[in-house]
């Protein structure tokens, strides 16, 4: 049977460093994790950011998925940067249409926030949704879709005919953390698992599968200038995945006074006081906890998607 291509990027972020350490040593001791028959493509995303310790260098290299982004890049013209060209070169070398394609792309990152380990999906694809189903009864690990924020698009997993990130935290930026390294291995290894036994057609998968939908960020408040009136309030930080009442304090002010949550009780919010998101106005995300039934169309385009590749 065809061994079905499997594109694993770490690094996509330069300064997320545990996951392209694991990548190194793979390549040092092959038995370190089973590709399961898989030919797998590892490859670090943004190598010039990482060789300087930077998330990026002139944009956020998955944020630059775009396809008007990439048709840019396409054109060559003045106004491509180098993350724009990275994007371009990723897909060019390894997307649908490409001599050496691969069917499904694997982002590796870590997060300062407390999301223990965690998956993302981009949309509802079908064969994505399986994948993470899988991968959920397997470790038992949360899933958050993100989906419908027009702030924030062009992810690099979303190039790929199926396609899943994998978030690990909480680890300071530049922090090598053992811990890390390992839970990056294990659930790796879980979606190399899950892809081998829906290519040979021995995949199981749940009934259901059980996910964070993304609903909306908030920012800390600020002034006029655009400097923070407030920070996290205590009672806050390092409660990712756990539901909100409303009335819960949610900010706190220098002066010791407090900004409760005035939204519907029950939103779970994801992402706390991520480092990385100070920039893009996002203090945390809310997300609303749903159950679906997975389709059996799902795991079969999963199945189909691998055998055809």
């Amino acid at each position: 049977m065809a061994s079905p291509r499997v594109l694993v990027v770490a690094g996509t972020h330069g300064n997320e460093i545990n996951a392209p350490w694991l990548l190194d040593q793979w390549q040092q001791h092959p038995d370190l994790l089973d590709a399961c028959g898989l030919e797998v493509v590892a490859v670090i995303g943004n190598p010039a950011a990482r060789e300087q310790g930077r998330r990026y260098l002139d944009r956020d290299l998955n944020r630059s998925f775009r396809p008007d982004l990439l048709a840019v890049a396409a054109a060559g013209t003045s106004a491509v940067d180098r993350e724009m060209a990275r994007a371009h070169s990723l897909v060019n070398q390894f997307g649908p249409e490409a001599a050496e394609s691969c069917a499904v792309a694997l982002d590796l990152h870590s997060t300062t926030a407390a999301m223990g380990s965690s998956l993302v999906v981009y949309g509802r694809r079908p064969a994505d949704l399986a994948l993470a189903a899988a991968v959920q009864q397997r470790l038992g690990v949360p899933v958050y879709l993100h989906e419908a924020d027009q702030a924030q698009q062009g992810f690099l997993v979303e190039r790929w005919p199926c396609g899943l990130v994998l978030e690990i935290g909480p680890v300071p930026q530049m922090v090598l953390d053992p811990r890390i390294v390992e839970r990056t291995r294990l659930t790796l290894d879980a979606c190399l698992t899950v892809l081998a036994e829906a290519r040979d057609g021995r995949l199981t998968p749940p009934a259901e599968l059980v996910v964070h939908r993304h609903l909306g960020s908030i920012d800390l408040p600020r002034d006029a200038e655009g400097r923070p009136e407030a920070c996290l309030h205590p009672a806050r930080q390092g409660r990712d995945w756990q539901p909100l009442t409303e009335g819960d304090p949610i900010f706190l002010k220098a002066d010791g006074s407090v900004i409760r949550y005035d939204g519907p009780s029950g939103r779970v919010p994801v992402f706390i006081n991520e480092a990385a998101y100070g920039e893009k106005g996002i203090a945390l995300s809310l997300t609303e906890r749903e159950r679906w039934p997975l389709e059996r169309s799902a795991p079969e385009a999963l199945t189909a998607l691998l055998r055809a590749a």
